[in-house]
C-alpha cells in the first residue's frame, strides 16, 4: 500500500458556509454586515392585483394551507444582502434570517395566477435572486455543498442534489458533504445507520452528479468502518472544533494514511430543527398553520473561484412537507 500524505486543514474549509478567511469580504460575517438593503415590500399601489385583502402573508397563508410540499431557494446571498444581523452571525442565525427574508419577499409578489392554480408543490423562489453559473466559467469554479437531512429518508439526497444542479445550471456538483443524519434519542450513530445514505451518495457519484463525497463529525472508529465498507471512499471529514479544540491524533493519523482531507466547521448539531423552521414560518406568514409543516432537508452551497479561493456565490435550498392536522 502506498501511503499518501493527507491535507489536514485546521483553519478553514472549502465547504459551503465557512469563510475563506477572517478578513475576506466574502465571509459570512461580511455578508451579515452588508449595508445593502433587502428589497422592501412593494407599496399597495404596486402590489399584484388579487392579493388577499391587501395582505401578502394572507395570500401566502392560503397557498401554504393547500400545498403539500414547499421548496424554498434563497438565491445568492452575496448579491442580495439578505442578512441584517450584527456581525458575526452564527450559521443558525444566518439561516433563519434567510428563510424569513425569502418568505417575506416571495409573499409580496404572489400573482393572481398562482392563487388560482393553488399548486400542491409550492416554489418559494425569487427569480431575480437566482444566479446560474455561466457555462464558459464552469471550469474555473468549484461547486461545493453540505447536506443536512432532517428526516430519515435517504431518497431526499437525490432530490436535493438534482434541485441544486438545476438552480445553479450545472450538470454536477464538485463536492457534497453530508451531515450526520438524525437518530432517535438514545441511539448512537452507526455504520449500519449511515449505509443507506452513503449508498445513495455513491449512486450519484456513479451517475456523474457528484465528483467527491465527504462526511462530517465522524470519529476515527466510525470513519474507518465507513472507509472499509464503502465503494466510493470519503474524500473528506469535517470536525467541529467547538467540541474539539485540537484534531484527535488517531483521526489525524488515519486521515494521513488514507489521504482523507480533514476540514473544520462551526455548524450546530442540528442546523434546521422543526421548531426553528416553524418559528421562522410563523414570523413571516402568521396566517400559516405552522404546526403542520416540517423540514425534510436543507442544502447549503457555495461557488468558489478556484484560482482566488473566494466565494462567488452562496445560498440555501430547503424542502419542507405539510402533514395536515387530523
Amino acid at each position: 500500500m502506498v501511503l499518501i500524505t493527507s491535507k489536514v486543514i485546521a483553519a478553514v474549509e472549502e465547504s459551503p458556509g465557512e469563510p475563506p478567511a477572517a478578513s475576506s469580504p466574502f465571509s459570512p460575517g461580511a455578508v451579515a454586515c452588508s449595508r445593502q438593503a433587502f428589497p422592501e415590500q412593494l407599496p399597495l399601489s404596486r402590489r399584484a392585483p388579487g392579493a388577499c385583502m391587501g395582505t401578502e402573508s394572507g395570500s401566502a397563508g392560503v397557498l401554504l394551507g393547500q400545498a403539500g410540499v414547499l421548496n424554498l431557494q434563497t438565491g445568492n446571498l452575496l448579491n442580495w444582502g439578505r442578512l441584517r444581523k450584527k456581525c458575526p452571525a452564527t450559521p443558525s442565525e444566518e439561516l433563519r434570517d434567510c428563510i424569513k427574508k425569502t418568505l417575506n419577499e416571495w409573499s409580496s409578489k404572489i400573482s393572481p395566477d398562482l392563487m388560482q392554480e393553488m399548486p400542491k408543490i409550492l416554489e418559494c423562489t425569487l427569480a431575480q435572486a437566482i444566479e446560474k453559473i455561466n457555462p464558459e466559467e464552469r471550469e474555473e469554479l468549484k461547486v461545493s455543498a453540505k447536506l443536512f437531512i432532517a428526516g430519515s429518508n435517504s431518497s431526499s439526497i437525490r432530490e436535493a442534489v438534482n434541485m441544486t444542479c438545476s438552480a445553479l445550471g450545472v450538470d454536477q456538483l464538485d463536492s457534497v458533504i453530508i451531515a450526520p443524519p438524525p437518530t432517535e434519542d438514545g441511539i448512537n450513530l452507526s455504520l449500519e445507520y449511515l449505509q443507506p445514505y452513503w449508498a445513495e451518495l455513491e449512486n450519484l457519484v456513479q451517475n456523474k452528479k457528484i465528483v467527491a463525497i465527504g462526511t462530517s463529525d465522524l470519529d476515527k472508529a466510525l470513519l474507518e468502518q465507513l472507509f472499509l465498507w464503502a465503494q466510493v471512499k470519503p474524500s473528506s471529514n469535517q470536525v467541529n472544533l467547538a467540541s474539539c479544540c485540537v484534531m484527535p491524533p488517531d483521526l489525524t493519523a488515519f486521515a494521513k494514511e488514507f489521504d482523507i482531507q480533514l476540514l473544520t466547521h462551526n455548524d450546530p448539531k442540528e442546523l434546521l430543527c422543526e421548531a426553528g423552521f416553524q418559528e421562522a414560518l410563523q414570523e413571516s406568514i402568521p396566517e400559516c398553520q405552522v404546526h403542520e409543516w416540517t423540514p425534510l432537508w436543507l442544502l447549503r452551497y457555495s461557488v468558489i473561484v478556484k484560482s482566488r479561493g473566494i466565494i462567488k456565490s452562496k445560498g440555501y435550498i430547503l424542502q419542507a412537507r405539510r402533514i395536515p392536522s387530523s
